[in-house]
């Protein structure tokens, strides 16, 4: 049997798709000026969110091992010349964030110098659902003494705490923090927390607090 042209959409549909895998492809990362120390480097100016090592290392088709020697090396870099920007691996990612101590001069510029932090009511708060997470509202007033609804709305507005599900019991919604939380207090997980857990109600106060009406 003779074998007959495929028609001109079918063609054209295999070219466009064989120009895609080309385009993704088509580069090697050595000829670039610089090579991956550059590429990656490139990368990480246009994430908005840490970028973990194994995303890096298949988008720039480099091994693992390739990827985190050049981020280590561009965080000492950068870290030793006295730059207003560092390379920090946060909340399980690596991305660039301006020097703690410029930060008068970011918040200046970004804010015309009003200044935009959290209150001491919502930082206890904060505190709280870091070290007692999944945890509802009504145990965080228990252990605050405080009505507590309000704070919680502003942290959930500020991108610092989400909701992570319900009580199976009482059906209340429960809170935790977010990857958010982590970046801004400097943390790579929450096991990196201070040990201030002990402080806090342990699980069977909570519950006594519970039985009497007050969580």
């Amino acid at each position: 049997m003779t074998d007959r042209a495929a028609p001109d959409h079918v063609r054209g549909q295999e070219q466009t798709e064989g120009t895609t895998e080309e385009h993704q492809v088509a580069f090697d990362i050595n000829d670039f000026p610089g090579g991956a120390r550059s590429a990656v480097e490139a990368v990480l100016m246009v994430v908005d969110e840490p970028v973990t090592e194994e995303d890096l290392a298949a988008a720039l088709e480099l091994p693992l091992e390739d990827v985190g020697r050049v981020l280590d090396d561009l965080a000492q870099d950068y870290a030793g010349g006295e730059r207003g920007f560092m390379l920090r691996r946060l909340g399980g990612g690596w991305r660039i964030y301006t020097r703690p101590e410029y930060a008068p001069v970011v918040e200046k510029f970004l804010l015309g110098g009003r200044q935009a932090r959290l209150t001491q009511a919502a930082l206890e708060t904060l505190a709280v659902i870091a070290y007692r997470q999944p945890i509802s509202r009504a145990r965080i007033g228990a252990i605050r003494g405080v009505n507590v609804d309000g704070v919680v709305r502003t942290l959930l507005a500020r991108g610092m705490v989400t909701e992570v599900g319900q009580d199976p019991t009482a059906g209340a919604v429960l809170y935790g923090t977010t990857d958010l939380f982590l970046q801004r207090l400097g943390l790579d997980s929450l096991d990196d927390l201070p040990a201030l857990a002990p402080y806090l109600p342990s699980a069977e106060v909570l519950e006594e607090l519970a039985a009497e009406g007050l969580a």
